[in-house]
């Protein structure tokens, strides 16, 4: 049976490109991303169908249990012996059937076994999951939904086992089953206001004008959430001018934990990927207060310049492009703050990105925690006597985060914890643990992070 399916066909609909990118990280088991942009935004798909395509394989990704679940009641093959191939054509079908109101089931259907028939499956197969995805359109008000329990009653929560089983250890049970419902549904839009440009008042009333629906930030205070818009974000008001960067209201109280700003002061951030927190901290630092930024990868780096041009902001962020080890040896001096948003898992933005659930396995965490800490390490004779050095990362994992914090206290007794909550909003205050971590989850509707304020002893 043939399987290795291109993705090079620019006649390609937008439900052909969203299986053939599945089966391509099916293939890799890699970032699913790479995949969407060779295969979707490169095509010659018009913007409205690019976004259903890539609304199709992270649905798929976000639903999978639950669609081979149905998958399997009309099957006489379990889905764990499909090809990838017969299995993700299957998959975005009945996504398509069960979660996309608007999409014909004709439609559903046969663009789903036009895939199988170009790519030259055999007649039987194409036959095959032409008759399954039929059977399930017309039984489908009698399927159950997606947060109903299974024949043995236990949820059905669209992760792998031994992620459940971690969180469970941690958070018990009913939070466990919030963080996996909250990472199954699509996350909300949420703008962090460039307010050296525009207020969040000013930019509501634009947004509003277009149609789109808007409320504030719960807790971040120049947030803006998006409940509800169409089209692609570029073609938002003020996006073009900078009025905006999209960035969840978890990540914008990541960078007030490095408060107070003050003036004439040095600030690092020293692993600034795409830039949403170098970009903030470059929006309420002082006109003239030198802040450095850290990026080794080059197509970050990149995008990190991107997103300084587009808010304004070039003229108040030196970049550096190469490991922070790199930085280190060209003899910096020392910073009264620095932030360390450190490469992990991910696991606390699974929502944002449903492939991480299924991408990561349990051995891969000591491997992140041994790059976290040498980072750490690397970072600590960078601050200064009486500074701040801001440890985070977007997982949930204790391994990376008080694990780790309280390794680093013990070998480094200058340094000690200050709670979070005094530098935040007095609404994130429920978002700080007992032990002055900031450390909100899924379950709240933010994304997941940690973060530890250590502070150095003068």
């Amino acid at each position: 049976m043939q399987e290795r399916a291109g993705t090079g066909s620019t006649s390609r609909t937008a439900r052909q490109l969203a299986v053939l990118c599945l089966v391509r990280w099916a293939w890799d088991r890699q970032a699913v991303q790479p995949h969407i942009d060779a295969a979707i935004h490169a095509s010659a798909l018009s913007s409205q169908d690019r976004q259903l395509s890539v609304m199709l394989v992270q649905g798929v990704l976000r639903q999978m249990q639950h669609l081979d679940r149905i998958i399997a009641g009309f099957s006489r093959f379990p889905p764990a012996r499909m090809k990838p191939l017969t299995l993700m054509a299957l998959r975005v079908g009945v996504y398509q059937l069960l979660f996309l109101d608007r999409v014909p089931d004709s439609a559903a259907v046969n663009e789903s076994v036009r895939v199988l028939r170009e790519e030259r499956q055999p007649r039987w197969l194409v036959n095959f999951a032409n008759g399954v995805l039929r059977a399930i359109a017309r039984n489908r008000e009698n399927l159950p939904g997606p947060e109903e329990p299974d024949t043995q009653g236990s949820p059905v929560l669209n992760h792998p086992e031994w992620l459940v089983r971690r969180w469970q250890a941690v958070y018990g049970d009913e939070t466990t089953v919030r963080i996996c419902r909250a990472n199954n549904h699509e996350p909300v839009l949420t703008l962090r206001v460039n307010t050296l440009r525009t207020t969040a008042m000013e930019l509501a009333g634009k947004l509003k004008s277009c149609g789109c629906e808007v409320r504030p930030g719960r807790y971040a205070p120049d947030s803006l959430v998006l409940v509800r818009m169409s089209g692609p974000l570029s073609d938002l008001p003020g996006y073009a001018e900078g009025l905006f960067h999209v960035q969840d209201e978890a990540a914008q109280l990541v960078t007030l934990l490095l408060s107070p700003l003050l003036a004439e002061q040095r600030y690092l951030d020293a692993c600034a990927g795409l830039g949403g927190k170098t970009c903030h901290l470059g929006q309420l630092l002082s006109e003239g207060t030198e802040l450095l930024a850290v990026e080794p990868s080059a197509y970050r780096f990149c995008l990190l310049g991107q997103n300084l041009q587009r808010l304004r902001l070039a003229d108040r962020v030196v970049p550096f492009h190469g490991r922070l080890e790199e930085f280190v040896a060209t003899g910096p001096g020392q910073f009264s703050r620095i932030l360390l948003d450190a490469p992990c898992s991910g696991t606390g933005v699974i929502g944002r990105h449903p492939d991480i659930r299924w991408n990561r396995k349990p051995e891969d965490l000591p491997a992140y925690q041994r790059q976290q800490r040498a980072l750490l390490e690397l970072a600590r004779p960078l601050l200064a006597p009486g500074g701040v050095l801001l440890y985070a990362t977007c997982s949930l994992e204790p391994e990376e985060n008080q694990d780790l914090v309280k390794a680093f206290l013990r070998e480094h007794p200058e340094f000690s914890v200050t709670d979070c909550r005094e530098f935040l909003p007095p609404a994130a205050g429920e978002l700080v643990d007992a032990s002055g971590y900031f450390c909100p989850t899924p379950a709240r509707g933010l994304d997941g992070f940690f973060a530890a304020r250590l502070h150095r002893a003068c």
